[in-house]
């Protein structure tokens, strides 16, 4: 677990290109660049030949990018391809087509392998490119930009992988560039985005696992809320980095900062502009079940099992998960409808065992509610096997862990 943390610390503070334009009128958009605030101002560097500040590109892009948020693959990936036939040597179109396979990866919970050694190739090739690009001017940011984000997708992809010597290699030398690209943060929002992370899990990450204390010596200094505040700053203004920034910003909010009612306007805006992103919609689904938004949720949690019958990419077994627990729940709860019920949990459970989701969370409590279903309904049989699943996986410390126990000592065969 520790290792595991400290490469959290080095491979997700990285600048992460993301795939699209966001808009997010909730916020005033920043452009005002103090003097002060900037280390290198827009005329003190030659931008000739950026494609991350050409204008036309991000036009050009916008579509594509929009349908690799949407998982509409293919289409994105003919896009890429044509801007890397007009510009071979640029490490962009290579980081993309990367992309597109991370985000073939990122909704079965990093699991799948099918994608790895394209993923894997297309971001050596933008590595390379990039590589040609600093060594021949050592003031291109852009260069020093993809070399950071094509590092640390290498590294954090090894990580998942337990590859941890080339995920030590890899992270090393990503931050050596985001250290170095900083220094254009001034120039796009897009320079921001590693500068933002680091600052935020730089304070939470020690806050939170002490032990780590020692390792964040060997870093410079966070600064937690102005992570935050340079993460809603990137979110409202990248154009290639502001919905991953949402991304980032909806899971801190959530998960690290307990502040759900803050995280929803981003889940909320993420899952309406990209509404066949499985990964938007099921996290979606989750923090309107959450909160209490039960109509939402379910109709959400339909759409994903409908898409996911359907085989739209980017859906399968663990949004399936989510959307059967929570309508099961539903109908158990607010509907009282038992038969739908047990349907729906009898679904989760066959989804968990299919992606080896099987230690607790919806897996545990698909068998504790359909437990309890038969018990009500004087089938002990049933009950008891259920219950047993309960006893086997739940903590020990648990009211579920009792209850089964307790159960199961009552009602033996």
């Amino acid at each position: 677990m520790i290792l595991r943390l400290r490469f959290i610390l080095l491979l997700m503070l990285l600048p992460f290109l993301a795939q699209a334009q966001q808009p997010d009128t909730t916020r005033t958009p920043i452009r005002n660049i103090e003097t002060e605030n900037v280390d290198v101002l827009p005329n003190a560097v030659d931008t000739k030949g950026w494609l991350l500040l050409d204008k036309d590109i991000q036009t050009e892009l916008e579509g594509a990018v929009q349908n690799l948020y949407n998982c509409r693959y293919e289409k994105a990936e003919k896009q890429f391809r044509s801007l890397r036939r007009r510009y071979p040597n640029h490490p962009m179109p290579y980081f993309l087509l990367g992309l597109s396979q991370w985000w073939k990866i990122v909704p079965t919970n990093i699991k799948t392998k099918q994608y790895d050694k394209l993923f894997f190739a297309y971001m050596d090739s933008s590595i390379t490119k990039a590589e040609t690009l600093y060594e021949a001017d050592n003031k291109n940011y852009e260069a020093c930009f993809f070399l950071a984000a094509a590092y640390g997708f290498d590294g954090r992809l090894n990580a998942e992988r337990s590859n941890w010597p080339k995920a030590t290699v890899s992270a090393k030398r990503a931050l050596k560039y985001l250290e170095i690209s900083k220094e254009a943060n001034g120039l796009s929002p897009e320079f921001l985005f590693g500068q933002a992370l680091f600052n935020y899990y730089a304070v939470w990450i020690p806050d939170n696992y002490p032990l780590l204390k020692p390792v964040l010596l060997l870093f410079p200094k966070g600064n937690k809320q102005l992570g935050l505040q340079q993460l809603r700053n990137v979110a409202d203004n990248g154009f290639y980095v502001g919905p991953e920034a949402k991304v980032f910003l909806m899971r801190i909010l959530n998960n690290e900062e307990n502040n759900p009612e803050a995280a929803m306007p981003l889940a909320r805006n993420l899952a309406k502009t990209y509404p066949d992103n499985g990964y938007f919609q099921r996290f979606y689904a989750l923090l309107c079940f959450n909160m209490g938004e039960f109509r939402e949720s379910e109709r959400v949690s339909q759409e994903i099992l409908t898409k996911l019958n359907q085989g739209m990419p980017g859906y399968e077994g663990i949004s399936g998960r989510y959307a059967t627990y929570f309508l099961g729940w539903l109908m158990q709860n607010r509907y009282k409808d038992l038969t739908k019920a047990k349907d729906y949990y009898q679904r989760c459970i066959v989804f968990a065992e299919s992606t080896d989701e099987t230690k607790g969370g919806f897996y545990l409590h698909a068998n504790y509610n359909l437990a309890r279903i038969a018990e009500k309904e004087r089938d002990l049989g049933t009950a008891r096997r259920y219950y047993s699943v309960v006893r086997e996986i739940a903590d020990s410390k648990s009211d579920q862990y009792r209850e089964a126990k307790a159960f199961l000592k009552k009602n033996k065969k």
